[in-house]
């Protein structure tokens, strides 16, 4: 056993709050519930959430991720991950005579259900986020005739409006805080009458993060963001740490890729992790850090979190029966017989 011992003046400042968000919390447990009940496999559109660990544990467990819908046998369950689908997504599951499952985030349904009503109030959206990501793509997929992307201020003056007075932004949840409302402050130098969401759409727990980073950046010579290059809160908290005032940030996915020469000259690390990463990989640098004098662990608790969400109702049903009538329906045939 490795004694671990602080060296003098070498101190970790760990965020708090970190990892895991009520949506990624609600989407893993979801995908758990599933198998534990129906049995593998469970087939999950894209990632269930942006993490490597996560989507390689629940691998191992029987669940089977795909890109497509169209990959899914029919008479199958398929989840919905937790950034949300376009409603032609729902519309390739009933056509595929699959069972679904929607484990999208009650947050990212909240911004589709406000593109749904500007849209039929016919307003243009001008929706900030990253051009590809799947969020953004479920997102525009509810109005695809009203939304307009804006994937940062370069973006603005090249976007066009139908009537300057009536158009709205809506934005992706896992943005920077700072950087969406340059985007939105450019935007309303160009449409001065630019409606605002109702509240807030960058969800809580990306601000907390971000906000506890803010708060240990300044006195941090090194930022490591635990999470996943695909997981948009997590890249964004590196760029957090960065303007904080943080000499270098980097982006792991586990603590065996931190190169020991980033400790050079470094007298206070800090450490948090993006929405989609579960607390054992924080463990996992923080014992990585203590092998190497840095045993001494600082708080910096920047909001208290208690939201949770109840879990999808589908699984309330008997959904292998389900998707096997779905199936009958079609052949004729009852499957759940053979």
């Amino acid at each position: 056993m490795v004694r671990m011992t602080a060296s003098p003046g070498r101190r970790v400042l760990l965020a708090a709050p970190r990892g895991y968000c009520a949506g990624v919390d609600r989407a893993v447990i979801a995908v758990e519930k599933a198998l534990e009940q129906y049995g593998a496999p469970i087939y999950v559109r894209h990632e269930i959430v942006h993490n490597k660990y996560v989507v390689q544990t629940l691998e191992k467990k029987g669940a089977i991720f795909v890109e497509q819908t169209e990959e899914v046998p029919p008479g199958n369950i398929v989840m919905f991950s937790a950034h949300g689908v376009a409603p032609t997504v729902h519309e390739e599951a009933e056509r595929g005579r699959l069972a679904t499952i929607d484990a999208t985030c009650p947050l990212v349904t909240k911004v589709h259900k406000e593109a749904i009503r500007y849209a039929n109030d016919d307003f243009d959206i001008l929706l900030i986020g990253h051009e590809g990501h799947e969020e953004v793509i479920g997102t525009s997929g509810e109005a695809p005739d009203h939304i307009t992307l804006v994937d940062g201020p370069g973006d603005v003056a090249k976007v066009e409006v139908r009537d300057p007075s009536k158009v709205v932004w809506l934005s992706q949840t896992t943005l920077s805080v700072d950087e969406t409302m340059e985007t939105v402050g450019a935007l309303k130098e160009k449409f001065p009458l630019l409606v605002s969401p109702p509240s807030d759409d960058i969800c809580y727990a990306t601000q907390n993060r971000q906000l506890a980073v803010k708060q240990m950046g300044a006195e941090a010579e090194l930022v490591i963001v635990v999470g996943s290059r695909n997981s948009s809160n997590s890249k964004r908290l590196v760029e957090v740490a960065k303007l904080a005032g943080s000499r270098e940030a980097y982006l792991v996915d586990f603590a065996d890729e931190i190169d020991e020469a980033w400790l050079e000259g470094v007298s206070t690390v800090g450490v948090t992790s993006g929405a989609s990463v579960p607390e054992i990989l924080v463990e996992q640098v923080l014992e990585w850090l203590a092998q190497r004098g840095f045993a001494d662990v600082e708080l910096v608790r920047a909001a208290e979190e208690s939201i949770t969400f109840s879990l999808p109702k589908e699984l309330r049903k008997d959904l292998r029966a389900q998707a096997a009538s779905l199936v009958a329906e079609r052949t004729g045939h009852d499957i759940s017989e053979k």
